[in-house]
């Protein structure tokens, strides 16, 4: 039957609620993107000062990095909603185990998130975005006094709206709301969710440029012949996306289980760790944007530096989390997929003819979606997602391979999806 009138304006008012959200999460989201990229130049900065100092320079980014995120903890005791990712916290409302976030969790999210990831903790600014994105859906919806299940829904939908403005992708932002946290396409919800990410997109633009994330030169597709190849690397990349969730959650759990230490004192050491780890190595800290877009340049690297990356980072990144600062998972996910890809093919090459130099920047790239699909299990939306950060689609078919067997091996081995293990483990407020 064809919907009635009330229906049909209360789909438009929906919309153009979720426009209004889109147009401030698109400049809050903006404004965060900048603020993280001035803290970036500074860390590099002080990184570049401390090594020229006489005496223990190295002590000067642990203080600072420690210091920093001390204070993001500071603001999650504030706002206890503000820690971690907050995607987890975004399902839970959409499910009805949690209620909607209120308006005060934005600018926790955003002081913290900067304070955490700027200061160079090895998190992503898509968690925080999102989560600012569904606070301020939430915020709109309850000023539009529109239902509780609109209330949620409309959280959704702009939440994917912060992961759009996020990595500057659109339809990855609108995929992930879709497939990802409401598992299903209702048209409500479709046109919500592409109204609030366009809005939100075009109006962080302005801010942040209209590029895709990363520069990419020209890449040649690889033939049909290699998918074996892909399909194998697949395979192989979803056991490396099931041990990533456990040692996020082991270190999440263990660091929460630490006996008569603050929160704040916990955030303190492991950014203290992490500033060290600065000072030695500077591309082992951060979202991971700078040691992405050097493999996508096709800069040569040796592979004991590779290898030595892909741990450092490995370890770096769940430990970070486990700071309980405000912070996200996909960022550093994808900077390791692209190290694991050219670790791969570099080894595949060592030990066969494989031309590992023609197909390390193609292998890099569907090492970022494979991983992406592996430890969040949202096999599309990575897909969708690293072609609008890459500008690229030469590669789609080994793409689709390669995460498909990435998803296949980390549901074989029943390893559940991280942020359902993460939102079991968070602790909900009865919704109201």
């Amino acid at each position: 039957m064809p919907e009635s009138r009330d229906d049909e304006t209360g789909l438009v008012w929906v919309c153009v609620c979720a426009m209004a959200a889109g147009v401030v999460i698109g400049i809050v989201g903006g404004a965060f993107r900048w603020c993280l990229r001035w803290a970036e130049t500074l860390r590099v900065d002080l990184s570049e000062w401390a090594h020229r100092l006489a005496g223990p320079g190295w002590l000067v980014p642990i203080v600072v990095v420690g210091s920093c995120a001390a204070l993001a903890a500071g603001v999650v005791r504030w706002v206890p909603l503000a820690a971690g990712s907050g995607i987890q916290h975004v399902e839970a409302v959409y499910r009805g185990d949690a209620s909607p976030p209120m308006l005060r969790l934005l600018p926790a999210k955003f002081v913290g998130g900067v304070l955490g990831i700027g200061s160079g903790l090895v998190l992503g600014r898509e968690g925080p975005t999102v989560h600012m994105g569904a606070a301020v859906g939430a915020a709109v919806a309850r000023l539009a006094r529109l239902p509780l299940d609109t209330v949620r829904m409309l959280q959704t939908a702009v939440g994917g709206a912060g992961l759009a403005v996020a990595f500057n992708a659109p339809i990855g932002g609108a995929l992930f709301t879709l497939e990802e946290v409401t598992k299903s396409f209702r048209l409500r919800t479709v046109l919500a969710t592409g109204f609030a990410a366009a809005t939100a997109v075009g109006c962080s633009r302005p801010i942040v440029g209209d590029q895709p994330d990363f520069r990419v030169p020209e890449v040649a597709s690889p033939g049909v012949g290699w998918l074996p190849l892909f399909v194998v690397f697949g395979l192989a990349t979803g056991c490396l996306g099931v041990l990533y969730n456990r040692v996020v959650l082991a270190l999440v759990d263990h660091v929460k289980l630490v006996p008569r230490v603050s929160a704040t004192v916990k955030a303190a050491v492991i950014g203290a760790v992490i500033g060290l780890v600065a000072f030695i190595q500077p591309l082992g800290v951060g979202g991971g944007d700078a040691v992405t877009q050097s493999i996508l340049n096709g800069d040569s690297l040796i592979l004991p530096s590779v290898l030595g990356l892909l741990a450092l980072r490995f370890v770096a990144g769940p430990l970070s989390y486990a700071a309980a600062v405000p912070g996200g998972l996909f960022a550093p996910l994808l900077a390791l997929g692209a190290l694991w890809g050219v670790l791969f093919v570099g080894v595949a090459g060592a030990i066969s003819s494989i031309d590992a130099a023609a197909l390390a920047v193609p292998i890099a790239i569907v090492g970022m979606t494979a991983l992406f699909g592996a430890t969040v299990r949202a096999p599309l939306t990575g897909i969708v997602l690293v072609v609008e950060m890459t500008a690229t689609t030469s590669v789609v078919v080994p793409m689709i391979a390669a995460t498909a067997a990435a998803v296949l091996a980390a549901e074989l081995l029943r390893s559940p999806p991280i942020y359902d293990s993460l939102r079991e483990r968070m602790p909900l407020e009865p919704p109201r």
